[in-house]
């Protein structure tokens, strides 16, 4: 059933199909050993400069715990947004891996911002207090929400004068891109991110996510961590194909902007259905809304979703690469019937 539950129920972009069923000829060496890898990584350098580090895994969950423990040891503590996927959504896994303590911020719009930050920065060097190491932060947020580039450029330097390194969780790092005009470089290498999760599994690709450390520094041992954390893919050209068809000729944003457009396309039709409030700022694929309670259950059960705030009855709706404008109308008519006919 097609809803708007998550991009990532979508299927598979067309030409990311292509690339899988050209890639599955012959034997290659495995493990990364072969000329799609080579080739592909190259291509990640010539994006976020010569000295990017890039290692292929298999999701984003294992994307952010790599990310996280080669910047950490179990001392250490990581500060995010209430919240963060890796908060959230992860099942403990970057706590469990790392060792470390996650400190959370409460924040309106899923941002964080240097005043905020300063609030968990203190007991440095003190022993019995976990010590601040890494500010992982979302772009796009959880919420839908998106940090200039000002901001990223304001966070990497307010985060490297107090010593601690920057990641950005990229899931939906293309939808940013594409909203924010810019190329992936522009936000990550150019303002000082040290460690991106980049994410391409909810834009169109079957399976497969990339780790680029974006300070080489924090790779030295990447590849050990990568391996212990069972995200080595023996036969890696099938996670790196999939990036290569992603990255040339822009297919990543094509499919962003669609995905945003759609997005938009949802917020502009809901404006005058009073009953409908939305939440947050409308930036990417994401649309967060209260609605009545007694209209979600038959909702769900045309065009399933999840609410995301059961007290406010706030619901979250995402597009994707593949919806199209008239599932949209479609979703809005359904609204405004179940409104009328419950109202």
């Amino acid at each position: 059933m097609k809803g708007f539950a998550s991009d990532n129920n979508s299927g598979v972009h067309p030409e990311i199909m292509k690339a899988l069923e050209e890639v599955n000829k012959d034997h290659a060496i495995g493990y990364g050993d072969d000329p799609v890898t080579a080739r592909t990584e190259k291509l990640f350098q010539s994006i976020f400069g010569q000295t990017a580090k890039v290692f292929f895994v298999y999701n984003g969950t294992g994307a952010n715990v790599i990310a996280l423990q080669t910047a950490t040891r179990p001392f250490n503590a990581i500060i995010s947004s209430e919240t963060a996927h890796i908060h959230v959504d992860e099942c403990g896994a970057p706590e469990k891996h790392t060792g470390c303590k996650m400190l959370t911020l409460e924040t309106p719009d899923g941002k964080l911002t240097p005043a905020l930050i300063e609030k968990h920065l203190h007991g440095f060097g003190f022993e019995h207090h976990a010590q601040p190491a890494v500010v992982s932060i979302t772009q796009a947020t959880e919420l839908g929400t998106l940090y200039s580039i000002d901001e990223l450029k304001e966070l990497a330097d307010f985060v490297h004068s107090r010593g601690l390194f920057l990641h950005m969780d990229g899931a939906r790092i293309s939808n940013a891109a594409a909203a924010l005009g810019c190329s992936f470089r522009e936000m990550t290498t150019d303002v000082g991110v040290d460690v991106l999760s980049f994410g391409g599994t909810k834009n169109g690709l079957m399976f497969g996510e990339a780790v680029v450390f974006l300070n080489p520094d924090l790779a030295v041992n990447a590849k050990y961590v990568r391996k212990q954390t069972t995200q080595l893919h023996s036969k890696m050209r099938f996670i790196a194909a999939q990036f290569e068809a992603y990255l040339k000729d822009e297919l990543w944003r094509k499919n962003a902007e669609h995905a945003n457009s759609m997005a938009k396309l949802l917020a502009n039709r809901l404006e005058p259905v009073d009953a409908v409030q939305v939440t947050q700022k409308v930036e990417v694929n994401g649309v967060f809304a209260v609605v009545p309670r007694h209209i979600i259950e038959p909702l769900q059960k045309k065009y399933f979703f999840y609410i995301w705030d059961e007290s406010r009855n706030e619901v979250r709706w995402m597009t994707s690469f593949d919806t199209k404008e008239s599932e949209i109308i479609d979703f809005v008519e359904e609204i405004k019937l179940l409104l009328h006919k419950n109202g």
